[in-house]
């Protein structure tokens, strides 16, 4: 399937299983399971749903798709900052599990990236942190991040 067939779109409440999938797949990936997949997959998919289905949430997620399928995603969590009386924006945010299955890498990650930071830039978000995988350290300083091998941080507003 080529780029131009997958899409990216703001997750819904719906797409809660589908993304708890994907978190057991990346993060299995990455160290041994100690809880049984679709106990994990229940307890996390009931935890997304109520992440991305609340009002006022501060969890945002963009999912991309190839065809009916999510095969990546992005979070964002929106950090308030103490209200300011000056022009100065009032929030920050922080990245997290950017995961795209990997028949589908080669840009669909900086595609997820881009729609969580273009959301940033619409929201005034001030600025934006994660901790980076190494692997994923040089798709975040291709987007502007700076940092060492632990945090990284792009300035949004200024």
């Amino acid at each position: 399937m080529s780029r131009e067939d997958r899409t990216i779109r703001r997750a819904t409440a719906s797409d809660a299983r589908a993304l708890a999938e994907l978190r057991h797949e990346f993060r299995a990936g990455i160290a041994p399971p100690i809880e049984p997949r679709e106990a994990f997959v229940t307890r996390c998919s009931a935890w997304m749903a109520g992440a991305l289905g609340g009002s006022g949430a501060h969890w945002q997620c963009w999912v991309a798709c190839a065809g009916a399928d999510i095969v990546g995603c992005v979070w964002l969590l929106r950090l308030p900052k103490i209200p300011n009386p000056v022009g100065e924006a009032e929030s920050h945010g922080y990245v997290t599990n950017l995961y795209v299955r990997a028949p589908f890498r080669g840009g669909t990650g900086s595609g997820l990236l881009e729609a969580a930071l273009a959301w940033c830039r619409a929201e005034r978000v001030d600025s934006v942190i994660l901790w980076p995988t190494p692997e994923s350290r040089t798709l975040y300083a291709r987007h502007g991040f700076r940092g060492g091998d632990d945090l990284m941080e792009l300035s949004i507003s200024g």
